[in-house]
């Protein structure tokens, strides 16, 4: 009985979830031992203030209170870091949170949304679960955007309503320039996504085209560059106007107590970021390097990660021995593009073990 309840129940799910396959993340082994160069994680720990503000916000009845509905400590101390308006700021459960509300928000029945490819996974299962479109537009040869991007419909004919443009992108690691971003924005009829999830390790970014056009909306991390994966925290930058809308849109309470008091601590500690910015550039050049030594194509990144693929070997084998050897990459395949390897800036001594078995991986199979 039980299992025909639960049978029918599962039945009644909408037709566009029970469709799609779902979102798949990185993988996220818990034993110990990996190394672990997959999911793009910072290698370093946090700023020493996070631990101290966490604690702080442990103390009490501190937990046993709802929390500040807008986190507006983090959008206080952001604002005076990034030089915005508080208002122009709207926290999140982790950028990916963001990018929900922004679709939720502007992409309705019989619209559609454009998104860039090869690019972030997750645009697609946001369009599937809002049940519209995502058309995919190719990225060049030199990875900049065609001016297809632009048109004010999808060749089926429905209208775009929303585009997201991730820079850095990911799995390449290639950068558009805020002129590039600000001339499509003029262009397109919808508001404009600037996914800057790894913005912090690029040479540029696009906070202050946010002025420039109330079309352009800059959604940020805290994961990547200040090392805060495991806590789930990423702000939107927007004109006021904007975010006011978006926040009708969000969870009540989607920013918890701890996790607001951690972003706050680490987004005021900028000595910390910029010593890990020069840390991880400085390996992601080292670790280009060698495997354009090893027979790599490897592009230029801005991001903390690399994209590299081999012409003469196995992308699928690569990423299996070194699994076997208990070390994490990204193998990843894009229908009508191909497939490549995307490897995370780790520590020095994480890359050094990398290197040193990839090296005996490309020795055996020859």
């Amino acid at each position: 009985m039980t299992v025909s309840s639960s049978q029918n129940l599962a039945s009644l799910v909408r037709q566009e979830i029970a469709a799609i396959a779902g979102y798949v993340p990185g993988e996220q082994p818990q034993d110990a031992g990996w190394t672990k160069l997959n999911t793009n994680e910072n290698p370093y720990s946090p700023s020493a203030s996070v631990v101290n503000a966490i604690t702080a916000a442990c103390q009490g009845r501190s937990l046993a209170k709802y929390p500040d509905p807008f986190a507006n400590q983090f959008r206080a101390q952001a604002a005076e870091v990034l030089g915005i308006d508080p208002r122009m700021i709207l926290c999140g459960n982790g950028s990916d949170d963001l990018l929900t509300i922004l679709v939720r928000c502007f992409v309705g029945a019989g619209d559609a949304m454009r998104v860039p490819t090869p690019s972030y996974i997750l645009y697609q299962t946001l369009a599937d679960i809002q049940g519209v479109p995502c058309e995919k537009i190719t990225f060049t040869d030199d990875w900049s955007l065609p001016s297809t991007f632009a048109a004010p419909c999808t060749e089926a004919g429905q209208p775009v309503k929303l585009a997201i443009v991730p820079n850095p992108n990911s799995p390449s690691g290639t950068l558009l320039s805020p002129e590039q971003l600000l001339g499509l924005a003029e262009q397109l009829p919808c508001p404009l996504v600037v996914d800057e999830a790894y913005g912090d390790f690029g040479d540029t970014n696009c906070l202050e085209l946010v002025r420039q056009s109330e079309r352009i909306i800059v959604t940020r991390s805290m994961s990547k560059s200040y090392a805060l994966a495991g806590i789930r925290f990423g702000f939107a930058v927007a004109q006021p106007a904007v975010i006011e809308q978006l926040g009708k849109v969000k969870d009540s309470y989607n920013c918890d107590a701890i996790a607001t008091a951690a972003a706050t601590a680490a987004i005021a500690d900028q000595d910390w970021l910029k010593k890990n910015q020069s840390l991880i550039r400085a390996t992601r050049t080292r670790l280009s390097n060698e495997l354009r030594r090893f027979g790599f194509s490897v592009i230029d990144s801005q991001a903390n990660f690399v994209w590299c693929t081999h012409p003469k070997r196995s992308h699928k084998d690569i990423y299996e021995a070194l699994k076997k050897n208990h070390i994490l990459i990204r193998y990843m395949v894009y229908r009508g593009w191909g497939d490549g390897l995307r490897v995370t800036v780790g520590t020095d001594a994480e890359i050094d073990v990398l290197l040193s078995t990839l090296g005996s991986i490309l020795k055996e199979t020859k």
